[in-house]
């Protein structure tokens, strides 16, 4: 089947995006609110952009009539968030805070979540994440009803047994995040296997890389 994206309805290319473009992994972003408390929703269009600079990046739709949501607000004000990665031990408390509330309403109380001062935004970590990243706003991108937010790592909290003894290397068989497929649907990576480029594939890659300028 085709789809011509100029004249699709957004319902439908949001139908076929994510249905196919999967798992995504949740981010459980926390700002600081206005008041002082804390504001915590999950992205599913969220993903690391680059290692140098470190750059992770958020797509955050807004409410009908263009009401921008709470995390874009406060992120905007503060220039500050965290993204707190989920597991299926918080997977419950995850969807509570992504439901649509007062801007008074503190949703890491509210999930029974446990706030954690950041070492250098001013935003809060989620103690019981497996891996917390604090993040400063680089840039936003605004299109009509969606922000796209490029945000600089500037300091992550990765709970201890998640990694190896050297805190090098991740424990997949610790370090399972929950990830978003379509509609309600969740995976985790709890089947994973290695692919490997061939000797021969290695070889040729050794020679282009040399020919090149160094």
């Amino acid at each position: 089947m085709e789809f011509d994206f100029r004249t699709l309805q957004a319902s439908d290319r949001y139908r076929l995006l994510t249905s196919f473009v999967v798992p995504r992994p949740i981010a459980l972003v926390t700002t600081r609110a206005l008041s002082g408390h804390d504001n915590a929703a999950p992205m599913s269009f969220f993903n690391v952009f680059a290692q140098e600079p470190p750059i992770l990046i958020l797509g955050i739709q807004g409410r009908s009539g263009g009401v921008e949501k709470d995390t874009t607000a406060n992120l905007r004000r503060t220039g500050e968030f965290v993204v707190n990665m989920v597991d299926a031990g918080i997977a419950d408390r995850m969807i509570i805070c992504g439901t649509s509330l007062a801007p008074e309403v503190d949703e890491l109380k509210l999930a029974g979540l446990t706030a954690i001062p950041a070492l250098q935004v001013d935003a809060a970590r989620v103690a019981e994440s497996p891996c917390a990243m604090e993040c400063r706003v680089e840039q936003i991108i605004d299109y009509p009803g969606r922000a796209i937010v490029l945000g600089r790592v500037v300091q992550m909290h990765v709970r201890d047994d998640c990694l190896d003894a050297a805190g090098r290397y991740v424990l997949p068989e610790v370090y399972q995040p929950l990830a978003r497929l379509h509609a309600d649907n969740y995976i985790i990576p709890d089947r994973q296997f290695q692919l490997k480029k061939s000797a021969e594939m290695l070889a040729a890659e050794a020679e282009f890389l040399a020919g090149l300028p160094k």
